[in-house]
């Protein structure tokens, strides 16, 4: 998802234990989900070494005179990459950004009304406790399953407005999805919420 200050990339997978968000910004071995496939990657070219992506990304950030990266691992893995100038006061539960203290960096851009898109505010109006995909796509009156994944669910879940209920098993056969605090608050801050 890209937005004036910042891109978000969303990986609905989990960090393989031991590794953690910490880890991931000093050299690091690597744990492929796929390693054949990983392998497969490497010898053709299209990864370097395994392992090194996210410190790459930190020495590129630092080149580029742009902030860290962010790497968030709550339900899904989000890493968060800022542009030039922009400083947010990050949630509580991350801590004060570095070298500063907590609450003294003030917010700059409003983060949950003005950046939720058409289709994600339709996507939220219509969930109602714990529901299915398949539940939520029959309210939308949607059929193409990928157009409904791309064009709503996934940036639902990549602003943080909507999460799985068994996030640690994405493809599960019992997999639902539910608003989050960030969700409701988006949806009784719509302006017109008479048309649901």
């Amino acid at each position: 998802m890209l937005f004036a200050d910042r891109l978000d990339v969303m990986n609905s997978g989990q960090l393989p234990p031991p590794l953690t968000v910490e880890k991931l910004r000093v050299a690091h071995e690597s744990l492929p989900g796929n390693p054949l496939l990983a392998q497969s990657m490497y010898l053709r070219g299209y990864i370097e070494r395994m392992g090194t992506g996210t410190v790459d990304m930190i020495r590129r950030c630092a080149e580029a005179g742009l902030p860290e990266p962010e790497f968030v691992a709550r339900g899904n893995f989000v890493t968060t990459i800022r542009r030039a100038g922009y400083v947010i006061q990050r949630e509580s539960e991350l801590g004060a950004p570095r070298g500063a203290t907590a609450g003294a960096i003030p917010e700059v851009t409003p983060e949950v009304i003005p950046e939720v898109i058409p289709e994600v505010m339709k996507l939220l109006s219509v969930i109602e406790g714990e529901m299915r995909r398949t539940e939520i796509q029959a309210k939308l009156r949607l059929k193409d399953e990928k157009h409904f994944r791309q064009q709503y669910q996934q940036p639902a879940i990549a602003q943080g407005l909507l999460e799985m209920t068994i996030p640690a098993k994405p493809n599960s056969r019992l997999q639902k999805y539910r608003l989050t605090a960030k969700g409701r608050a988006a949806v009784e801050q719509k302006p017109d919420n008479s048309e649901q």
